[in-house]
């Protein structure tokens, strides 16, 4: 929970990174405010005048003492409120004319009040209201019925309860930030263990899916292997099995990725999986759409053709990286495709040089990144790969994805 306290906003915070500073102007202004009402007499023929009264050497240098202690008043609250509390006393046992030393103890015992709990203020505040005002009455030059020694009463006691209030108050906010904060932990986690259990129950199905039928399938296929020369009856019964088994496999694998489906996807696909042998079609599409790409494929053949989830993956990762640059890429961009057979794996790069005024890169480059970057890792991580993206020096984007062949 935070508060707009527009223009004051850059002075707060400045007063809450120096704190120090804050309470020396604090006591400055106290100080001032007493030496100027030292000169006040509240006893004129029409009510307070000022000018007609000066206050004693000993009465400033107590106001003094009492201001610088003010700036150490957030490190040594209680401390501070005792020191103020004597210089206080002093005053109004001994000075006459009086002058408003009190204005100190009652600064010090608001931040004791805000700073502590609601046993001590009442503790502390009720012991210096009392000893202040008792010795005010009893012992001080004035008598006791005096406003001065009323008023001493009053402020002390609105002193209490002011910082109450504002320790109130913040724990108030505190305790809101802390259970929006824990709110907020409870709805990620929630989420991200529902994510968990339902990836686990489709996992859990599939694997009961296939398990159960490949192994109905093994046997009789098995069965059929068998028993085909000399029994051939039984051997096509067996193999009736086989188709019977392979269809409800199909058939519940279907249903179960159903779930997955999106409101609009096709009911079943209409073509085969796409791969690095339509990558002319794929590039050509871009072309056509204005981003000149630049195609490299080297793949050693003598090794035989790459397995067809590795195939698929470096498909949709250009595709991807490609969509990308059309989509973030400056006008005039140009990309730079190339799959290349290194060893035990497959690396495909896709680079793009930012176009003439790129103003964003392809998608974000902090290691959360966005859906887009987000499915290409997952994608090569399922196979063991990886895959790093990031702006590229002076300008452009980088895709490289590692795809490991067996």
């Amino acid at each position: 929970m935070t508060t707009d306290l527009g223009r004051f906003a850059p002075t707060r915070q400045w007063m809450r990174a120096h704190p120090l500073a804050t309470d020396a102007v604090l006591a400055s202004g106290a100080l001032v405010a007493m030496v100027v009402g030292s000169f006040a007499d509240p006893h004129g023929p029409h009510g307070p005048t000022f000018g007609t009264r000066t206050p004693e050497p000993f009465s400033l240098l107590l106001m003094l003492l009492g201001s610088a202690a003010l700036v150490f008043r957030r490190r040594q609250p209680i401390a501070v409120l005792a020191v103020t509390c004597g210089l206080s006393l002093l005053e109004l046992t001994t000075g006459e004319p009086r002058a408003p030393v009190a204005m100190c103890t009652v600064i010090a015992l608001y931040t004791v009040a805000a700073l502590t709990d609601r046993p001590t203020t009442w503790r502390i505040g009720l012991l210096t209201m009392a000893g202040l005002t008792g010795v005010a009455m009893l012992a001080g030059p004035l008598p006791w019925y005096a406003q001065e020694n009323l008023g001493i009463f009053a402020w002390t006691g609105m002193a209490a309860a002011a910082g109450d209030a504002v320790r109130s108050r913040r724990a108030f906010v505190d305790a809101i930030r802390e259970r929006a904060e824990r709110a907020e932990r409870t709805r990620d986690e929630e989420a991200r263990r529902r994510v968990a259990e339902e990836r686990l129950r489709i996992a859990r199905d599939l694997h009961d899916v296939v398990a159960h039928h490949i192994a109905l399938v093994n046997v009789q296929a098995g069965v059929a292997a068998h028993v085909m020369d000399k029994r051939p009856d039984q051997a096509k019964e067996a193999l009736a099995h086989v188709r019977d088994a392979s269809r409800s496999a199909l058939n519940e694998l279907r249903a179960t990725v159903g779930l997955l489906r999106q409101s609009g996807d096709p009911e079943a696909p209409t073509e085969p999986a796409p791969g690095l042998g339509v990558l002319d079609e794929l590039v050509d599409t871009f072309r056509h759409a204005g981003l000149p790409v630049q195609v490299i494929v080297q793949l050693d053949c003598g090794t035989g053709p790459l397995p067809a989830a590795v195939d698929l993956a470096a498909y949709r990762v250009i595709q991807e990286a490609l969509t990308n640059v059309r989509k973030h890429a400056g006008p005039g961009a140009r990309a730079e495709v190339s799959v290349v057979r290194v060893g035990p794996s497959v690396e495909v790069t896709v680079l793009d040089d930012g176009g003439e005024a790129a103003d964003a890169a392809p998608e974000p480059a902090d290691p959360g990144g966005g859906h887009g970057l987000l499915g290409m890792r997952e994608r090569t991580g399922a196979l063991g790969g990886s895959c790093s993206t990031g702006p590229r020096f002076g300008g452009g984007y980088r895709v490289h994805a590692i795809l490991p062949v067996s």
